[in-house]
């Protein structure tokens, strides 16, 4: 099983790097507390958050990256009958699918809360 590209970015790795970049870098190549410090942000810790942030994003997009390549790997020895246990493969086929679905819901929830902050009047 695997994760279809998201936005152009064709692994996990990479999209994880792009969110770190965005987050890290911002518009104009300011930094984040730079940018929080410009904006009138009242939490000088908010740039760091926002890395952490970051990181905890790319560190589970990561684990559901190896969770597929776990699944795959136990996959291709259960077909050569390399696999002793038949169990092994459907608990990782399971896992990866679960953590795949829940991967695409919470993006899906970001996605529809980003969209209804932008159609906020201001």
């Amino acid at each position: 099983m695997a994760i279809s590209p998201i936005g152009g970015v064709g692994n996990l790795s990479q999209l994880a790097q792009a969110y770190r970049q965005q987050v890290l870098n911002g518009a104009g190549g300011t930094d984040g507390a730079t940018r929080a410090a410009a904006a009138g942000a009242v939490d000088p810790g908010a740039a760091a958050r926002g890395a952490d942030f970051a990181d905890a994003i790319g560190k589970g997009l990561e684990q559901v990256g190896q969770l597929d390549r776990t699944a795959s790997a136990k996959a291709v020895s259960a077909a050569t009958g390399d696999l002793s246990d038949i169990h092994d493969y459907v608990i990782a086929a399971t896992q990866a699918q679960t953590a795949t679905e829940l991967t695409t819901t919470v993006r899906n929830k970001a996605l529809d809360a980003f969209n209804e902050i932008m159609r906020m009047p201001l």
